[in-house]
């Protein structure tokens, strides 16, 4: 077996594999060399993880006594490690055979050809990576020598032993989810609006999960998936409330080709085994999973999307609302949604502020009979700046089937109302153009809308101005069924201003005359200077 590469810790890897992609940055596109980039790592994850399989079979053949044939034959039986949740990988696809051909001067397959042999391989021998995995390293376009560098570079990156925080080692599956998600940021960050077809904001994605809360033995669905978040974000929510990967089944869809293989890797690399379906397309028109009925619905879909064919699409039956307008597919995808739900299904959805206000081509319209049939529970408006792709402002639509109690659940009668939550004020700049929701702001959020259903007994739901507001339907009827937060939260109360009015007119006129005081100095300041010129 080849030598284990060095233990690193998130941050090495993370430095590491950014100047990766540097390796390529100069001769392709950030929207190609991702998946040069991402499809290494992955190659090198999964021989690593066979790499350690390899080791602990032949430390418990050793500590057995088992030597010999049987022991060879064991080591290299495929059932040790598929049954363990490790991908076989076949001799011409593990690292060390991938890496040793780079370095070759002359003679034999270019580093190009041996990976997409590689991935070939590994493609054949584990039938959840049929049409995967990216074999585009062996055309003329690419640069060998630079390729070769990369193969190197990734190389001294070693998913298994990483080290966490604690001094203890991180799984392989952990570390390369880690790495995926940060890289699949710092690309969407780098490819701007194009990048936002594949990645959610981290911090959205959570407050969507933290909300909906998907439970054991429920299904989740992902109409417009990207590469995976929103599924890896549900696991994490299960995993922490005591539960398990397998726990919830997972159901998806992408439109885009190179994003549904990006996908399937992200959750093959978390281990979630989700129905992708075995190719990608349009949701609309090529409906993956036709009779597909979920508990929880989860979707970030492209914004005011014009050429969605809706012409084609006049009599659908998930038009349940109003046929959606032929220019904006926002109401498609929340009608398409709500027909996917199961009788006690949710779905909380990214769109657009236009959609709480709109009235062109029968949107006003559709809106309304979603809030007179009750489907609507909670509208969120989102601060600006959360989104690397656009600066359309966004909110979060949350729909339900069922507002009652729900029997042994106890949860509040919540019939006839509407929760709207005003969240425009929170969130931190990270940086100059980008906001992110912090822990604190998500469990704010989340934890309203958990009083306000009775999921959360803890306190008593209660309106907050300038924040959250229960409606009930005539009020949203007296608002024209306009469902932005902001028209029914009001705003927060003034402090009381306990200044005299006398000393407030004194301390103001002291400030007006030092600023006019300031204005005649620098008026002189700039008719010298003027003076000077003439000189």
């Amino acid at each position: 077996m080849a030598k284990r590469s060095a233990p690193t810790t998130t941050a090495d890897m993370k430095e590491i594999l950014w100047k990766a992609a540097d390796k390529l940055r100069g001769s392709m596109d950030a929207a190609n060399y991702k998946h040069f980039v991402l499809g290494l790592v992955f190659l090198k994850y999964v021989s690593d993880s066979f790499d350690e399989r390899h080791e602990q079979i032949t430390e418990e053949l050793a500590a057995e006594g088992t030597t010999g044939e049987r022991a060879t034959r064991l080591i290299e039986d495929r059932d040790e490690y598929v049954g363990h949740g490790v991908f076989w990988v076949p001799q011409v696809a593990r690292w060390e055979a991938v890496a040793e051909g780079a370095k070759a001067v002359s003679g034999g397959k270019s580093v190009g050809e041996l990976i997409d042999t590689a991935m070939n391989a590994v493609e054949k021998e584990n039938p959840e990576l049929r049409g995967v995995l990216p074999k585009l390293f062996n055309r003329s376009n690419v640069d060998l020598r630079r390729l070769g560098e990369l193969v190197d570079l990734i190389g001294r990156i070693g998913f298994h032993g990483q080290l966490d925080f604690n001094g203890g080692t991180k799984k392989a599956r952990d570390v390369l989810g880690e790495v995926y998600e940060y890289f699949l940021g710092k690309f969407a960050l780098a490819e701007g609006r194009r990048g936002g077809e594949y990645f959610t904001p981290p911090s959205v994605v959570k407050l969507l999960v933290e909300m909906l809360e998907p439970a054991k033995g429920e299904r989740v669905y992902d109409p417009c998936c990207g590469s995976g978040g929103m599924f890896v974000q549900a696991e994490r929510f299960v995993e922490s409330h005591g539960g398990r990967t397998i726990d919830i089944a997972v159901y998806g869809q992408e439109l885009n080709e190179n994003t549904w293989r990006l996908a399937k890797m992200n959750l093959a690399i978390h281990g979630i085994s989700a129905d992708l379906s075995d190719r990608w397309g349009d949701t609309f028109h090529d409906d993956r999973h036709p009779d597909l009925r979920a508990d929880v619905v989860l979707a970030n879909p492209p914004f005011n999307i014009s050429d969605w064919g809706g012409d084609r699409l006049g009599g659908d039956q998930r038009w349940t609302y109003g046929v959606p307008p032929k220019g904006n597919a926002n109401f498609a995808w929340l009608q398409h949604m709500a027909y996917k739900l199961r009788p006690r299904g949710r779905a909380g959805i990214v769109l657009a502020n236009g959609s709480m206000s709109s009235k062109q081509s029968n949107e006003g319209d559709i809106r309304r009979t979603m809030v007179e049939r009750d489907l609507v529970a909670c509208m969120v408006a989102l601060p600006p700046q959360l989104f690397r792709s656009t600066q359309i402002p966004a909110c979060l639509w949350f729909l339900t089937r069922d507002k009652t109690p729900q029997g042994a659940k106890r949860l509040a009668d919540r019939r006839g109302e509407v929760l709207f939550i005003d969240a425009r004020g929170l969130g931190e700049l990270v940086n100059r153009t980008e906001r992110e929701l912090s822990a604190a702001d998500i469990e704010q959020v989340a934890s309203t809308y958990h009083r306000w259903r009775g999921t959360d007994r803890s306190a008593e739901y209660a309106d907050e101005p300038g924040f959250c507001y229960s409606a009930g339907l005539d009020e949203i009827k007296q608002n024209d069924f306009v469902l932005i937060p902001g028209q029914y939260v009001g705003s927060v109360a003034a402090e009381q201003d306990v200044e005299p009015i006398a000393d407030k007119i004194a301390r103001l006129t002291e400030q007006l005359y030092a600023h006019f005081a300031e204005s005649a100095r620098l008026e002189r300041e700039v008719r010298t200077q003027l003076g000077s010129l003439d000189a």
